[in-house]
């Protein structure tokens, strides 16, 4: 076990500063040396209603937040109310003096209650809205953690704000720290004293993924807003004449993808994203490029459904949509990364897929996902490990000097054409139709081109499932329990069969990335010899357990959670007998 394991708890009200304080808390935790994980829990109300951001920190690796609370950072009465009875025994709360206590909110706990000067300071100091500055000040006080690396993290929050805002944030942080050091001093042991560590990277896996893109070439992105997947393109807009791309704010989804099929046949890597309900409009230009071949990479972050369900929350129930959504019989591919490092990689891969084989990749990502913020060491985001393979991406001398006409479906061995993106000269201009259509891209309905098409797609799809990796094991070699789980599940699960490793039990972890097409004989080879398989998912049926039954045959127990909260190694383990 960890020798130094706390989590924070900041609760509020929305428009509080809940999670940009908390995001930054997390920040500030990772340059003192420790690994973090910060997740927020927020309602869709923009203003109004319950929120609150829980961060843990830990001298060693952690993948989940945890279920106890060792700080709880009160902004209002009703956080009072509703965490109290998460604290553990050696706890303490922030809040301030002024705030209200609910009747019965504090019986029996025994640990510090630090009541202080929080907004009183806030607004002596030019404005009240800086009361998150100093609560923050104040946790970093009862735990030990020097206050300079929350200071540094203001400075580079509140700068572009003036040098005024920076210094009057400073000056809260360190009132409050000096009146909590002198009423209360340091309560919880061993505390967070700093640790040296190398560079760590604070990021949510969207940012990661964004961050991907940009590094992998893309040069086009176009969207609609709606979370989870909105902070993909914010971050891609942002930073956007940095790198040269042109990021456009769609009218919808629909326009979105078909902007995005524009641009990649023009030759231009292009991406574009959504959650349930924007990926359904989406469907239909899904079948354009493929019926074009044009490569396309879709970011799916999933939130629960049905139409706009819990926009807010978490869930894992579209893997089946991912797969089988659109018309008609055609290869595409589907990942779901677990980790920072993972979506920062798969934007890449994700590009080089859909260019070497002219199709669909979708990138499967969740609200609890694209909202955790971890830390992650710099060095794994490596730009000089990125591979760049644009597949039969032909230049306009390639085709000029070709005998006879350029074909642009051309029927190869591989199922895959050359791709020629138009303006390259004369042989550039060609037909690409949604209707069936030949190698020099007219339309027919002749029997013999459908099958030939048709055999075509399963020529490539066999190539593409040779590019799909089996599922990768953690933990013993062989064991009792074997957990299977697939994206952001990897975290609570690794925690979970950590947890029943360190009780004695037996337990190891297969993860699932590569979805689709699945690749099966890999799979078979690792779940050989298993001897209780226990699916873990965020859905209430069991998607990746029913995919491995209709494809395999393999049986799996189902460990569900679908009530749009992400898991815990508790709920885990106490479920793993149920």
């Amino acid at each position: 076990m960890a020798a130094v394991d706390i989590t924070f708890r900041i609760g509020g009200e929305a428009g509080q500063g809940v999670e940009s304080g908390g995001a930054g808390f997390a920040k500030a935790l990772a340059r003192g040396g420790y690994h973090v994980v910060g997740t927020p829990d927020y309602y869709e109300r923009i203003r109004g209603g319950h929120n609150f951001f829980t961060i843990r920190a830990s001298d060693e690796p952690v993948y989940a937040v945890g279920e106890s609370v060792d700080v709880l950072i009160a902004m209002d009465s009703e956080s009072l109310a509703r965490h109290v009875s998460k604290l553990v025994p050696q706890s303490a709360i922030v809040l301030d003096e002024e705030t209200s206590v609910p009747e019965g909110a504090l019986d029996g706990y025994g640990g510090v209650v630090a009541r202080l000067p929080l907004l009183k300071i806030a607004t002596d100091h030019g404005a009240p809205v800086m009361v998150n500055t100093g609560a923050l000040a104040a946790a970093a006080q009862l735990v030990g953690f020097d206050l300079e690396f929350i200071i540094g993290v203001i400075a580079d929050n509140f700068g572009r704000k003036g040098s005024e805002v920076v210094d009057a944030n400073r000056k809260v942080a360190q009132d409050v720290a000096r009146v909590a050091q002198q009423r209360y001093g340091q309560v919880i042991e061993p505390g967070l004293a700093a640790r040296e560590q190398p560079a760590q990277a604070v990021l949510d896996c969207n940012r990661a993924f964004a961050m991907g893109a940009v590094m992998a070439g893309c040069k086009f992105a176009a969207g609609y807003p709606m979370t989870p997947w909105s902070s993909v393109l914010e971050y891609l807009a942002g930073h956007a004449d940095a790198y040269g791309m042109v990021v456009k704010h769609a009218e919808d989804e629909i326009a979105a993808i078909n902007m995005v099929v524009g641009a990649s046949h023009a030759g231009v890597r292009a991406l574009t994203g959504s959650s349930g309900g924007g990926f359904d409009l989406m469907v239909e230009g899904l079948s354009l490029a493929a019926s074009i071949e044009v490569p396309l990479v879709v970011y799916l972050a999933q939130r629960p459904g049905p139409a706009t369900g819990l926009s807010t929350r978490t869930a894992q129930g579209d893997l089946m949509m991912a797969i089988y959504s659109s018309h008609g019989e055609w290869p595409r591919f589907v990942l779901a990364p677990h980790t920072a490092e993972e979506f920062w990689a798969s934007a890449g891969r994700a590009f080089n897929l859909a260019e070497r084989y002219q199709t669909l990749v979708i990138v499967l990502a969740d609200d609890y996902a694209s909202t955790t913020v971890v830390s992650r060491p710099a060095a794994l985001f490596d730009y000089d490990s990125l591979v760049f393979d644009r597949g039969k991406l032909l230049t306009r001398e390639d085709v000029e000097a070709l005998e006879g006409p350029y074909l642009r479906f051309k029927a190869t061995d591989d199922g895959v054409s050359p791709r020629l993106p138009p303006g390259n000269g004369p042989k550039s201009v060609y037909l690409a139709s949604s209707n069936l259509h030949d190698e020099d891209g007219h339309i027919t309905e002749d029997p013999d081109v459908t099958v030939r098409v048709a055999e075509l797609r399963k020529r490539k799809a066999a190539r593409m499932l040779a590019e799909m990796e089996g599922p990768r094991r953690f933990g013993p070699e062989s064991a009792d329990v074997t957990f299977l789980a697939w994206g952001s599940s990897y975290g609570p699960v690794r925690e979970a069969m950590e947890r029943v490793n360190a009780q004695g039990g037996s337990a190891n972890l297969f993860q699932f990335v590569d979805l689709w097409p699945l690749p099966v004989d890999k799979v078979r080879a690792a779940l050989d010899g298993a001897r209780r398989l226990v699916c873990v998912e965020t859905n209430a049926s069991g998607q990746l357990a029913h995919l491995l039954q209709a494809e395999m045959g393999i049986v799996a127990e189902r460990l569900l959670r679908y009530d749009g909260r992400p898991l815990t190694a508790r709920f885990i383990v106490e479920h793993l007998e149920a």
